[in-house]
């Protein structure tokens, strides 16, 4: 397969070497993987953009989830940020709800698109519809925020993980808040290296999260995690920003993250076994949703 990039060294070689943003790197990435012209590989992001709005537009009015674990909370931030009571600003609050609104649609089995899970599907838009409102982006310039977030999870994809099965949800929230953290860096002026710091400060942060959805549903604490990595993505491009660098290279910490969910057990990847699912009060929600006898020990 012909490709441009499979390393975050290389992308952000290619972008400065040829004077262009890491979004338009990936277009042609893209172009090249899928055979497909420029005009449809745009129009598809596009559509991705019309799902994400739509998603957070839905959850920001509230919705609930069929097992009722979780919804709400979304519409509850917003009214806190109504409030003028917030200590955290209302940027970033104003970011952990559309990503909670995002992940509260996905609960409740509306329409998302994995970014690059649906468990972690709230980050990136989330930042994205909350930072739109200071920076003032076109169309295009939202579009090309998706595609900058694409190429830094490409690299994920291919060299480490997004599944929180093979990595724990580092490799979902954790992949999907850094790589909201790098195309928050482009959209507000910031440079390829600047990018690529910013993914490295958040998803330092972000290592050896584990995957331990209560009752297996992608709920608790999923919704809760994409919060989190919204603000997380927001502070990270905001130290890149600031001229705030990473000691260890993005691809060593890509690298890093990969051993460490290899490493991981199982019961805290995905089995719903270990973690938060195995409280008394995970087992105990486990048994009310599916009818099912809790189990009276806790996984280690």
């Amino acid at each position: 397969m012909d490709i441009l990039f499979s390393t975050v060294k290389e992308l952000v070689g290619l972008a400065e070497e040829s004077g262009r943003p890491i979004s338009e790197i990936m277009i042609e990435q893209e172009m090249l993987i899928t055979k497909r012209s420029r005009e449809d590989v745009i129009a598809q992001m596009e559509r991705n953009l019309e799902v994400m709005e739509e998603a957070v537009e839905k959850g920001l009015k509230g919705v609930s989830s069929t097992s009722g674990l979780t919804g709400g909370d979304a519409v509850l931030i917003q009214n806190y940020i109504k409030s003028g009571k917030s200590l955290s600003g209302n940027l970033l609050l104003d970011a952990v709800s559309k990503a909670v609104a995002t992940n509260e649609v996905n609960a409740a089995m509306g329409m998302i698109c994995a970014t690059p899970t649906a468990g972690a599907a709230g980050i990136v838009p989330g930042t994205l519809f909350a930072v739109k409102d200071k920076l003032n982006p076109t169309r295009e310039q939202m579009i090309n925020f998706l595609f900058t977030s694409g190429a830094f999870g490409f690299v994920v994809a291919n060299n480490a993980s997004i599944s929180g099965a093979a990595g724990g949800c580092q490799a979902e929230t954790g992949s999907a808040a850094s790589m909201a953290a790098a195309a928050i860096v482009e959209m507000a002026g910031g440079t390829p290296q600047q990018s690529a710091e910013a993914f490295s400060i958040v998803m330092k942060n972000m290592l050896g999260l584990v995957c331990d959805p209560v009752a297996g549903l992608v709920e608790v604490p999923c919704v809760k995690r994409n919060a989190m990595g919204a603000a997380k993505a927001l502070v990270g491009a905001d130290m890149a920003l600031a001229g705030v660098t990473s000691v260890i290279p993005t691809d060593e910490v890509i690298e890093a993250m990969h051993r460490i969910g290899r490493s991981m057990p199982s019961a805290l990847r995905e089995t719903a076994k270990g973690g938060l699912a195995a409280t008394p009060t995970g087992k105990r929600l486990e048994a009310e949703i599916f009818g099912k006898k809790a189990e009276e020990s806790v996984v280690d």
